[in-house]
């Protein structure tokens, strides 16, 4: 560790340690102190997410996290990478199952970085992407995040494929899915900015909100009373409702509530647009 980051871990340790005026003997407790931390201010909002983020990963499951088997994007193993660049590049993803006859059957995954090796030879023998594919991990859903991130490190893959208990395939995950339980939303060049406040009214009863915005904080602006038992945020009770992976433009009904999806990709939801009707 450098003497930067060393010096940072002991500044942000040793402020938390101003705000334990007791032993926690729990979980609960323990985060309990960090919301009083944060609130004192002796955490800042960053510092706070990473702290919670990394006791949260012990206590969710692949299955919590996972792109659902429905929303995967996914390569024929008998196409030619001719046929599957536009796809590839649509999509912006760097990693891709391939399959066999349909989803369950996945042999592989194919990187991205191998059709450029590919493309980039003077001479092309004609291939199939089944001849470019690397072997594919497969993880169960029940399996605990903190332990999929540790598979990740030691055994240097990105990507496992989720199955459920009969090896049917759930969906998939990544190294970039795990990593943003800890330090939230990693925006990328093809991500769309979601600027703070969480909710901004930007219109006579319309208001933005992103997608990652607690339950607890829509409920306490807008005077709702949302169960916070099976999700955490507004976006897990938008995908709820729908069902699915949210796409841009779709929209859900609750109460005098509509609630439109503006901002998401393939992979997350971002931002939503919800309209009050007159009471």
């Amino acid at each position: 560790m450098s003497e930067e980051n060393d010096s940072t871990h002991k500044s942000w340790l040793s402020r938390l340690a101003t705000a334990i005026h007791r032993e926690p003997h729990s979980r609960d407790e323990l985060l309990d102190l960090l919301y009083t931390a944060k609130d004192r201010q002796i955490l800042n909002n960053d510092e706070f997410i990473m702290i919670k983020g990394v006791l949260q990963v012990a206590e969710i499951h692949v299955r919590d996290i996972m792109v659902p088997r429905g929303q995967m994007v996914v390569l024929e193993y008998d196409a030619t990478p001719e046929k599957v660049i536009p796809l590839v590049i649509e999509s912006t993803h760097s990693r891709f199952p391939v399959i066999g006859e349909n989803r369950d059957e996945v042999l592989g995954i194919l990187l991205a970085k191998d059709l450029l090796t590919y493309f980039n030879k003077k001479e092309r023998p004609h291939t199939q992407i089944q001849e470019l594919v690397r072997p594919a991990v497969f993880v169960p859903e029940s399996k605990r995040v903190d332990s999929l991130l540790r598979e990740f490190r030691i055994n240097r893959y990105h990507m496992a494929i989720v199955v459920d208990e009969y090896g049917g395939v759930s969906g998939l995950v990544t190294i970039e899915d795990v990593l943003e339980q800890i330090v939230g939303n990693i925006m990328d060049e093809t991500d769309v900015a979601v600027e703070e406040p969480d909710i901004k009214k930007i219109a006579p009863e319309t208001y933005h909100i992103k997608a990652q915005t607690p339950i607890d904080e829509f409920n306490e602006y807008f005077n709702t009373d949302i169960s916070d038992d099976d999700f955490d945020t507004i976006g897990g009770f938008v995908t709820q409702k729908l069902g699915h992976m949210p796409r841009r433009g779709e929209k859900i009904e609750f109460d005098s509530f509509t609630i439109e999806v503006i901002a998401a990709t393939k992979r997350r939801l971002q931002l939503l647009r919800l309209k009050q009707s007159s009471q």
